[in-house]
């Protein structure tokens, strides 16, 4: 889902924050759980999109061709520890997207950005927020702990980002109602409890 933003146009750079991954491959998930987080911590100004993409595909062409500024979190295989993050920019994120495709219809997000580049909107600016995964064969399972870990330094990292390029970042306060970025069968608390509990079982 969409966190809606209602300008059709604006003075500033159109920014959006996205989130890759498929959360039934335990840290496969990663990217949809940290802009989840994002989207639960803070507001943003109506010229930031806060979008789960999901395993989407080239269906995300159309987000990426409407914006002008890109940062993406997902989860990376650097062949490091489990559990590192590291950032990439600009030019270099396409040799790094996508982990691992789960599946032959899921189409890897460099392809996203060919197509976004073939139709002449390829974004200003381009961050990708990664991190190195421990399991992505576990399917139900959670987030394993050192992937976990390190979402509260990938939002903080992505706030001083946009930060940088000029954004006004608001934490939001504490116990406030927050529209949800995922259906609540699937949210992060939801899901993350249930799949615990079943790892637990067996």
């Amino acid at each position: 889902m969409v966190a809606p933003n209602p300008l059709a146009s604006s003075p500033f750079p159109r920014i959006l924050v996205l989130g890759m991954g498929n959360i039934l491959w335990a840290d496969e998930g990663f990217g949809v759980r940290a802009v989840e987080t994002f989207h639960k911590a803070y507001r943003v100004p109506d010229n930031v999109t806060i979008l789960d993409g999901g395993t989407q595909g080239l269906y995300l062409v159309q987000f990426v061709n409407g914006h002008d500024r890109l940062i993406v979190f997902d989860a990376i295989d650097y062949g490091l520890e489990p559990g590192t993050m590291k950032i990439v920019e600009d030019d270099e994120v396409p040799k790094f997207t996508g982990a691992k495709k789960m599946s032959l219809h899921q189409t890897g997000f460099q392809e996203v950005l060919s197509a976004a580049d073939l139709m002449g909107h390829y974004p200003d600016r381009l961050v990708l927020v990664g991190c190195q995964p421990l399991d992505l064969e576990d399917w139900g399972g959670p987030l394993t702990t050192p992937v976990k870990a390190v979402i509260p330094r990938a939002i903080e990292t992505a706030v001083g980002i946009l930060r940088d390029w000029g954004v006004v970042v608001t934490a939001r306060p504490e116990g406030a109602a927050v529209p949800p970025l995922l259906e609540n069968d699937i949210d992060f608390e939801r899901y993350e409890r249930r799949a615990e509990s079943a790892a637990l079982r067996y």
